[in-house]
């Protein structure tokens, strides 16, 4: 018997749409005016036609847009003393920790905080191998659809997964609010204050923060852009194209290539840079 698939997020909204407006839907564009037209007629807010309109978005964006690459992660050796685990997990502030083998280049599960608490709150006297309290790690491919990926932290009951590069090995990990954050927006939290705006993924790429202030990018890619009248990248890129791009628009600007990967219908949010 061949498994059940579940429906996609556009047939779903668009099942909604057309009991209200009765009348079929054909392309994503038809649907994205319908909300449109629905907010402009008070039917829905602007924040329910941002979220809708997030959600459409998990089909097009693909794991390694999001996921925080590998010189970013913060690993666990599977020799590390139980103590100095806790200091790790001090000084990260995370709550999940991939844990390696000897030779470092394979996740033999996930470590969470919240497993060790009842040992760390007590007298620590009796010897405890974090090993006991390792859970099964999620791989998936960089390639791998957002939309999918929920599905998978839905049923597989996790928040996060190690993303694999075409060889095998280890490109990164991804969380559950990584993909959330596409939805509602960036959900920010007292350490996300600290987060870079630019993120190096290596072999050229880099994901940046559209706010980020021109001076700050100039600074980082030692270079002087030629701008008129805008202080962030999001602004350099709007002029560029002079509209607000969509979702996977990109443009050719002064030696560097930039790719929209997050927006809504007032702003831009995420973009991948690479030199050309």
């Amino acid at each position: 018997m061949s498994e059940e698939k579940p429906p996609s997020t556009n047939s779903i909204l668009q099942g909604i749409v057309k009991q209200f407006f009765h009348y079929p839907l054909r392309t994503s564009d038809e649907l994205l005016q319908t909300l449109k037209e629905a907010e402009e007629s008070l039917i829905i807010d602007s924040h329910s036609r941002s979220i809708i309109e997030g959600t459409m978005q998990l089909q097009n964006l693909e794991v390694r847009d999001v996921m925080v690459p590998k010189s970013k992660m913060v690993m666990i050796n599977h020799n590390i003393s139980t103590k100095k685990l806790l200091n790790v997990m001090i000084s990260s502030s995370h709550s999940r920790f991939p844990v390696l083998n000897a030779k470092k280049d394979k996740v033999q599960g996930i470590i969470l905080a919240k497993d060790l608490l009842s040992y760390f709150a007590g007298d620590q006297k009796k010897k405890v191998n974090f090993k006991e309290y390792l859970r099964s790690a999620i791989l998936v491919p960089e390639s791998k659809t957002l939309g999918a990926l929920l599905r998978d932290f839905q049923q597989k009951k996790s928040h996060m997964a190690i993303v694999m590069d075409e060889y095998g090995e280890i490109a990164g990990l991804v969380t559950l609010e990584d993909v959330l954050e596409q939805i509602v927006g960036e959900i920010v939290d007292e350490h996300d204050l600290e987060e870079d705006n630019i993120i190096d993924f290596g072999e050229g790429r880099f994901l940046l923060k559209a706010n980020t202030p021109i001076e700050e990018f100039n600074e980082f890619f030692d270079v002087i852009l030629d701008t008129e009248n805008v202080d962030t990248v999001a602004g350099f890129v709007i002029n560029g194209f002079t509209f607000l791009p969509e979702q996977m628009n990109d443009i050719d600007l002064q030696g560097f290539n930039f790719k929209v990967l997050k927006t809504d219908t007032r702003r831009l949010h995420l973009l991948e840079v690479t030199r050309i």
